[in-house]
């Protein structure tokens, strides 16, 4: 028993530590390409940061677990938008310079709305309901699409488009990092999954419990370091576009890829929590574009404390 929560708590320190390794190493092998360093940052570092999802949500697939891959996503998004930035906005405020990043914000807004509509399709159709490959289909189409407008925003905004200096890291070292990183996040992904079943089954609660908080927050760790740093240092641009641009790879992509490798279970209270997350999301546009700046203010930060704490409070008492 002692064995299966030590495992737990180690799988999510190993998927934190191996997405950082994959980060630095895929951003090395970039930067040896000359890519952007605001192209890295929307790409390969939110990627990166999405990947402890991806992992968890694969391995808890396999196993069956369909409660596991919707609580991970929306807890995981909750807490990033909620927590993170509530944490931050208390800390300095967060201010928005570069339109390649606000402009994200809709399409995260969009991404969310597209997971509703396809779950209560699932649940409309009858019972069971499933997330199928079509499903995922049309997820990473959105994804594609989402790519590409960054991309377009991103040439229009020639003042964020700058190449960074090259590192002098061995092309050793960098496959070093992606090989280790990749080895740790298998192992840690089967061992958090295996762990969330089994403390929800000796606790009597649901995988879906678990998974949106400890495995959420777990998982949000990294968003919350980066923010923090980049508030104090007054660079905010990379850090929200890193958690908007997160939010819609856990949705688009990671939600995307499930289905093609097999069919997932939507659970039949899914729709309001997936309305909750449109409601957080909404919320911080709302933030961001009433004021003369496009800022998150402390005092937003702290009703972004609160709200979370009623999200994990409503979780609790849900389950």
């Amino acid at each position: 028993m002692v064995w299966e929560y030590f495992l737990f708590v180690l799988g999510i320190y190993l998927l934190i530590k191996s997405s950082d390794v994959i980060v630095e190493g895929a951003s090395a092998l970039a930067k040896k390409f000359g890519i952007s360093a605001i192209v890295i940052g929307l790409t390969v570092v939110a990627f990166g940061t999405s990947l402890p999802e991806l992992i968890v949500n694969l391995f808890a697939s396999l196993e069956g677990s369909s409660e596991i891959v919707f609580g991970n996503i929306l807890g995981s998004n909750m807490a990033n938008i909620l927590l993170v930035l509530g944490i931050s906005a208390i800390i300095g405020k967060i201010v928005l310079h570069v339109p390649t990043v606000w402009n994200q914000l809709p399409f995260a807004l969009f991404a969310t709305f597209i997971l509703f509509i396809l779950s209560r399709a699932s649940l409309s159709s009858g019972s069971p309901a499933y997330l199928h490959f079509n499903d995922g289909i049309i997820l990473l189409s959105f994804f594609g699409l989402f790519i590409y407008y960054i991309f377009q925003r991103m040439k229009e905004d020639k003042s964020s488009f700058k190449i960074d200096e090259i590192l002098h890291e061995s092309n050793k070292e960098i496959s070093l990092k992606l090989f280790f990183g990749l080895l740790g996040i298998y192992f840690a992904g089967q061992w958090v999954v295996n762990g969330a079943i089994f403390i929800a089954s000796q606790l009597g609660v649901g995988e879906f419990l678990i998974s949106a908080t400890i495995i959420a927050l777990g998982t949000s760790l990294p968003e919350l370091a980066v923010c923090v740093s980049a508030v104090r240092k007054k660079e905010t641009d990379l850090a929200v576009g890193n958690i908007i641009g997160s939010n819609v790879f856990n949705i688009l992509l990671v939600m995307g890829i499930i289905p093609l490798v097999r069919p997932v279970l939507v659970p039949s209270f899914v729709l309001f929590d997936i309305a909750l997350m449109f409601f957080a999301t909404l919320l911080l546009f709302v933030f961001m574009f009433t004021g003369a700046k496009k800022e998150l203010k402390r005092n937003e930060g702290f009703i972004f404390i609160a709200l979370y704490i009623l999200y994990i409070f409503y979780l609790i008492k849900g389950f």
